[in-house]
């Protein structure tokens, strides 16, 4: 008897807690309209605040046309945005006001609310196979136009008016101007966040853009905005564990990109953006495919990218800080991807994407190190390009099983520690490889189907311990190693076959070294 008591009170206990987690809560019965003739802001208000002081539940949109203001999220709250369902966010600036706590490209500021957003809230998630748009043209037209020549509108004075003590960056710049664009989706210092399934299109800003974030899974969301000012695709910044895959992006700029803060404010709250997966992904239109900072002075740490195709991006890869920033990157592997009409370098990994004078090595200096590439297939305008600092090279980079097609091969400057293991590059003017300023250099089956009478297949300029092996240049190649530069030494070359190659090595004379063909 008591068993049997004992089971009865075990399954309506379960089907209590099934009947609260399954609990929906459409806007339409607290007064939204779906055909788009009313502002559904304080609607959806009432849902949310419903669901929430049950415990947690979900928000419904059945399918029509809404007009809202920003949605706050709270803890436990699912939006569900049914087929057919397509939100149009608001473009009046005042119906983002209070300002709120948030990040513009890695400053901590006050400014206008994202139009999803949420702080220190937990199990929240947006779904459906439904629309939400930002309508951001009024948003770039007024950042690009009248917030360029004057600081003098309401909106811009309540933000200096509540930023008085932030941190700026070293180089002055949009903050100056005082209106920042909400991001479409900003969840703050939030726990298991989840995106999946919709379409987002027209984003005033950076679109998807967790900060601070613990948990993040974002999969099957398309994103679609046109030529626009940074409206990036998604921006986890400062967040660890998260999850990107199955999306389909064609931005106004960056597809992906991983940040953690900004000069001076991203040291402070030193957050590094850690243990990120991004995986089957299609990127279109973009300035670059996966992209990791400029803003990455908190640090990236162990990232992943796999199973990824861009068509059409400025760039593929790109690494990019500059002095001043500080933080690391590092732990960072790309394998498996395919990129085609990249219009400028497939892979770029540059520490001076801002040109500034050399300096000593202090906490404003970044780090890139042990950063590898594999397993890919490309067609661009450079193969790559790696620009590091003199005092601080770019360290342990490998590329390995990869197959470009260029106009030009790869550069690598300031780095040392860098490997090219099976790797064909079929440049079409200047050498598949050029090193300049490069300490322990390793060619292994560097080869090229393109060589040309005029040029090297590879130039080193004041390398030093290099080491060429098991190459086979093509017919047609007329010098395969050229050195320059009066710091080379030590260039060893083992195990090649250069039947095909009338001049294997030239050096200028001011190489003091005689490099030994074996």
């Amino acid at each position: 008897m008591k068993l049997n008591s004992l089971l009865l009170a075990l399954l309506l206990l379960l089907s209590t807690t099934t009947v609260r987690a399954q609990q929906y809560y459409n806007v339409l019965k607290y007064g939204a309209r779906n055909d788009s003739t009313k502002l559904a802001t304080e609607a959806i208000k009432k849902a949310i605040a419903a669901a929430s002081k049950a415990g947690g539940g979900t928000v419904y949109f059945p399918a029509g046309k809404y007009r809202t203001g920003p949605i706050h999220l709270k803890s436990n709250i699912t939006i569900d945005i049914e087929a057919g369902a397509v939100l149009y966010f608001s473009d009046n600036f005042d119906d983002y006001l209070p300002m709120v706590a948030s990040r513009y490209e890695g400053i901590d500021i006050t400014s206008f609310s994202p139009l999803f957003y949420a702080y220190k809230a937990e199990n929240i998630t947006i779904k459906g196979r439904g629309i939400i748009d930002g309508q951001g043209k009024k948003w770039w037209d007024f950042a690009e136009g009248k917030s360029r020549a004057s600081q003098d509108s309401k909106w811009q004075q309540e933000f200096f008016r509540l930023n008085k003590d932030i941190l700026k960056p070293d180089e002055p710049g949009v903050i100056e101007r005082g209106f920042m664009r909400p991001p479409f989706i900003q969840p703050m210092y939030c726990k298991n966040v989840r995106i999946e399934g919709i379409t987002i299109r027209n984003s005033p800003f950076w679109t998807v853009n967790p900060e601070f974030c613990e948990n993040v899974t974002i999969m099957g969301v398309t994103i679609n905005n046109p030529k626009s000012p940074n409206t990036d695709g998604i921006n986890p910044e400062s967040c660890n564990n998260v999850h990107i895959s199955n999306c389909h992006i064609s931005v106004g700029d960056d597809c992906i990109t991983i940040k953690s803060g900004k000069d001076k404010a991203g040291r402070k709250m030193n957050v590094p953006a850690e243990n990120y997966t991004i995986t089957n992904c299609t990127m279109l239109s973009g300035h670059g495919g996966v992209v990791i900072g400029s803003e990455m002075s908190g640090g990236v740490k162990k990232i992943t990218i796999s199973n990824c195709i861009f068509d059409g991006t400025d760039r593929g890869i790109r690494i990019k800080t500059a002095r001043g920033r500080g933080g690391v990157v590092e732990d960072i592997r790309v394998d498996n991807v395919v990129m085609k009409n990249i219009r400028e370098q497939v892979i770029v990994l540059d520490m001076q994407y801002a040109k500034t004078k050399e300096e000593p090595v202090s906490e404003r200096t970044p780090r890139f190190r042990n950063i590898h590439f594999s397993n890919i297939t490309a067609e661009g305008n450079q193969a790559g390009y790696l620009n590091g600092l003199a005092e601080m090279p770019i360290e342990n980079v490998t590329f390995s099983n990869i197959n470009i097609d260029a106009k030009q091969g790869f550069t690598v400057k300031e780095a040392r520690n860098i490997a090219f293991h099976n790797v064909q590059v079929n440049p079409q003017i200047g050498p598949a490889v050029r090193a300049e300023n490069v300490q322990q250099l390793r060619l292994d089956g560097l080869r090229s189907t393109m060589p040309s009478a005029a040029t090297p297949l590879v130039e080193l300029t004041n390398t030093e311990d290099a080491f060429i092996y098991n190459t086979f240049p093509a017919a047609g190649t007329e010098n395969f190693l050229k050195l320059k530069g009066p710091k080379t030494r030590n260039i060893v070359l083992q195990n090649n076959n250069f039947k095909y190659v009338k001049a294997p090595v030239s050096q200028e004379s001011e190489v003091k070294e005689k490099v030994v063909v074996n």
